[in-house]
């Protein structure tokens, strides 16, 4: 099953995974809750070059299944290699534009936009196809991160691309965010750290039932 096509609907579960470093557990952990999910994105910032390569390839084949979409965090050129369906750039992980050039024009390309409305505007322009704002909650994940305020979800809807909202999101504070305009709903811990993960994020889902 091929992933959904750009055009569709994005609105959802953004599953970002966890630092596993055990390749095995991780896809067994994702296997679990992805149902659940819009999208996925890779991320293991605790893993060298190698690792991440092996599990950015792993995963690919269980998105493909599922028909979700497979996002590499910060590394375009790891994407175009395993031929992910995306990559998702911080502020120092190039230009989206480059991301564009080796991803293919069908590529979804994404931009950490962190508090700063300007930043989107230009990522948008740059040719990303959504934007990320956050933390709106402080994180066990990123602790030190800058904080949003959900004025700005409203704000990007200008934009014409999916919002996403990450930083401390749980099930309780995440349908005032989808109310802000949150398209979708970035979580690590929040599921993967849940007793119960796949009731933890259909729990996240419950917020764009509203």
């Amino acid at each position: 099953m091929n992933p959904p096509s750009p055009a569709a609907p994005d609105r959802g579960l953004y599953l970002i995974t966890p630092d596993e470093p055990d390749t095995a557990r991780l896809l067994a952990r994702v296997a679990a809750v992805l149902p659940h999910a819009r999208w996925l994105q890779y991320r293991n910032k605790a893993a060298g070059a190698r690792l991440r390569a092996e599990q950015a390839a792993a995963l690919l084949p269980l998105a493909r299944a599922a028909g979700v979409p497979l996002i590499v965090n910060d590394d375009a050129a790891l994407a175009a290699r395993i031929g992910a369906d995306g990559a998702h750039l911080g502020e120092d992980d190039g230009d989206p534009a480059r991301a564009r050039a080796l991803l293919g024009p069908g590529a979804r390309i994404g931009v950490s936009c962190y508090d700063d409305g300007a930043r989107a505007v230009r990522a948008v322009a740059a040719g990303a196809d959504y934007v990320a704002f956050g933390a709106f909650f402080p994180s066990a994940t990123k602790p030190g991160a800058r904080r949003a305020g959900p004025g700005l979800l409203a704000a990007a809807a200008a934009l014409g691309v999916p919002r996403v909202a990450i930083g401390g999101i749980t099930p309780d504070n995440a349908p005032g965010l989808v109310a802000a305009g949150a398209d979708l709903l970035a979580v690590i811990s929040g599921v993967f750290d849940a007793p119960d993960p796949p009731a933890a994020a259909r729990a996240y889902l419950a917020a764009f039932a509203h």
